[in-house]
């Protein structure tokens, strides 16, 4: 398990230089940022002294290095728009994105799971049919679309709800949540069921699809011959081995929940690293747009570890290949 999990860990830093190379590369073609930074009456001399305090007028390997050896201390430049330093901008719209997308993920695991073993259990029965069929709204319909249909109905017709913000936050040692406030809570809800609904489905939709292969199999005909209790066969046996396959694609799917977020956040004007990658692309803030991505790819390569290991862990199967192929 070690030696995998170190060679996993150098996969993932060649990923990392990969997605910093190519995030870094593209944005030298968004613009120049020193066109949005200096007024209408800028001189040459103007434009030659802003690139070079940002260093814009270095070769491009350089800037790439700079940006890399920053990147490892947790430093990623300061911010063209806000001229305050990138990490402490993350730092302080981090607790935002994070609160959304955990419960999303938690709504959506939750939920998905739930609905997934009894639209497989149940799937002749009138209910069932019904969650599969209100399920395709959550994966046809565009997360932006749903977002607005909450919003008219519960915003605007019923007003139940906030359309947008984040509520009143409290400070807890550096970490703002709305989790504490009632109007936090109350401005969460939308965003999460948005954000989390379409993951929900995927998940449910797997789920379901991988309880109903298992079901068939010849283990579970067995058990039923032994006269194994009902629930006992569904869920210390089927759910069991129908989990291995399915914990691999919902780590993929935690991951895009929180790089999705930008969507959600943009709709809901939550303030979080979403949208504060959305401003930054429109002034063209190269700093902030590349941090954002090098810390969602951090992400998705910690998730894809974790996710390998749990999948080694519950898969024994895969434990006994790697200990052959070892000796």
């Amino acid at each position: 398990m070690a030696a995998f999990i170190i060679r996993r860990l150098a996969q993932s830093v060649f990923v990392l230089l990969a997605v910093g190379l190519v995030a870094f590369g593209l944005f030298r073609f968004v613009g120049d940022p020193v066109d949005n930074m200096l007024g209408q009456e800028r001189t040459m001399a103007d434009i030659a002294r802003v690139r070079a305090e940002l260093g814009l007028d270095q070769p491009f390997l350089v800037q790439y290095a700079r940006f890399l050896q920053g990147a490892v201390q947790g430093e990623f430049g300061v911010s063209y728009r806000l001229a305050r330093p990138v990490s402490e901008i993350l730092l302080e719209r981090a607790p935002a994105t994070l609160e959304l997308a955990l419960i999303s993920a938690a709504l959506a695991i939750g939920f998905g799971v739930a609905l997934g073993v009894y639209t497989a259990i149940r799937r002749d029965g009138w209910l069932a049919s019904v969650v599969m069929t209100v399920s395709l709204i959550g994966v046809s319909l565009p997360t932006f679309l749903i977002g607005i249909l909450l919003i008219w109905v519960f915003s605007v017709e019923l007003g139940w709800l906030p359309s947008f913000g984040r509520g009143e936050t409290v400070d807890l040692g550096g970490w703002r949540t709305g989790l504490l406030t009632e109007s936090g809570r109350r401005a969460l809800i939308l965003p999460a069921i948005t954000l989390g609904l379409y993951q929900m489905t995927l998940i449910m939709r797997l789920v379901r699809s991988e309880m109903l292969e298992v079901l068939r199999a010849d283990y579970i005909r067995f058990a039923r011959a032994r006269g194994l209790a009902e629930r006992s066969i569904n869920f210390r046996h089927a759910l069991r081995n129908t989990l291995a396959p399915v914990i691999t694609v919902t780590g993929l799917q935690l991951g895009s929940i929180i790089a999705f977020a930008i969507i959600t956040e943009t709709v809901f004007q939550w303030p979080g690293v979403g949208l504060l990658f959305i401003n930054a692309i429109q002034v063209v803030d190269i700093p902030v747009m590349a941090a954002y991505l090098m810390v969602i790819g951090a992400l998705f390569v910690l998730i894809n570890l974790v996710v390998d290991i749990l999948y080694v862990a519950i898969d024994p199967r895969l434990r006994a290949d790697r200990t052959a192929a070892a000796r």
